[in-house]
């Protein structure tokens, strides 16, 4: 097992630089001048050429890569541009924001993701089924940005039962686990939770399918085993796919908050990056970005893991 990890290990080195040069570049090559929001409009020609060697933007593109990458290596993410703070500060912070947040809906959606793809994969061809799959497919097909908008009108504007914006009466730098804080957490974890239940409870109901019509479920039966022995061992074959399902849809999450942040100004990475992107902050989209794509490596690594916890003929092949 140890070798398998470290063959994937080694898979995500290339991947991980891959990342940061596309990353970079793409950064880069964007339209528009990042200095534009720090310098006045009458700033002179000696200001500009200041702040272009203050920030590195007077070098070639590939020593700016290699001054951003051995910096980054260090733990050093730049300064932004807009608010002129350390971007590690920054990313760190909003990071556990949008942590927090996605694993919350990550639950939500694994759990009931799970339930409805259990109870459509046992009961199939019947009006369960159905109604289990038309909502899963609903969750994956509904914009959930619109969603956010109908939640907040509904619970926060008519019924006034949760709030609309933010991460705490005072913001997220004094969070604490009490119902004042959390009630900032309950409309966007739903939001978020929506499109990860409809694949989850797709895919576990094709997995359940599939492995109640195999031949070992059968011998099981015949044996004279329950009902719920039967369970345990689908949810066993089950186990790694969903895992693998869950972990993918947890990094997307990380990275794909963006409108549902900007939606409840829930204080993320989400919308830190459309913060930075408006602002044309070329040290804080690139940090951002380099900090989420590497959570997303290193989240496949740990599902990885995991999975060849579960499913032994993983690291045998």
């Amino acid at each position: 097992m140890l070798a398998y990890l470290g063959r994937r290990a080694a898979y995500a080195l290339p991947i991980m630089l891959g990342v940061a040069v596309f990353c970079f570049l793409l950064v880069h090559l964007a339209p528009g001048d990042p200095l534009v929001s720090v310098l006045p409009p009458d700033a002179s020609a000696d200001l500009q050429r200041q702040m272009m060697q203050m920030y590195g933007f007077d070098r070639s593109y590939p020593e700016q890569f290699a001054r951003w990458l051995w910096r980054a290596l260090q733990g050093d993410l730049g300064t932004s541009i807009a608010s002129g703070r350390p971007v590690a500060a920054e990313v760190i912070k909003a990071v556990g924001n949008t942590l927090m947040l996605a694993w919350f809906a990550t639950l939500i959606g694994f759990v009931f993701g799970s339930l409805f793809g259990f109870v459509a994969g046992y009961f199939r061809d019947f009006w369960i089924d159905r109604l289990a799959s038309a909502i899963s497919v609903l969750g994956v097909s509904v914009p959930h940005y619109w969603l956010g908008m109908v939640l907040v009108i509904v619970f926060s504007s008519q019924l006034n039962w949760l709030p609309a914006t933010g991460a705490g009466p005072t913001g997220s730098s004094d969070w604490t686990w009490d119902w004042l804080h959390m009630r900032h957490l309950v409309l966007p974890a739903i939001t978020m939770s929506v499109i990860p239940m409809g694949i989850i409870a797709r895919t576990v109901r094709a997995l359940v399918a599939d492995i109640l019509a195999q031949e070992f479920v059968v011998g099981l039966r015949a044996k004279g085993l329950t009902d719920f022995g039967v369970f345990r061992h689908v949810v066993k074959n089950c186990a790694p796919t969903s895992l693998a399902v869950m972990g993918l849809q947890l990094g997307y999450l990380l990275g794909g908050s963006i409108l549902i942040e900007t939606v409840f100004s829930w204080p993320g990475t989400g919308f830190l990056l459309n913060s930075a992107i408006f602002q044309r902050d070329l040290p804080l989209l690139q940090g951002t970005i380099l900090v989420l794509a590497m959570f997303f490596v290193l989240l496949n690594l740990l599902v990885d893991g995991l999975q060849s916890t579960l499913d032994p003929r993983m690291h045998r092949g």
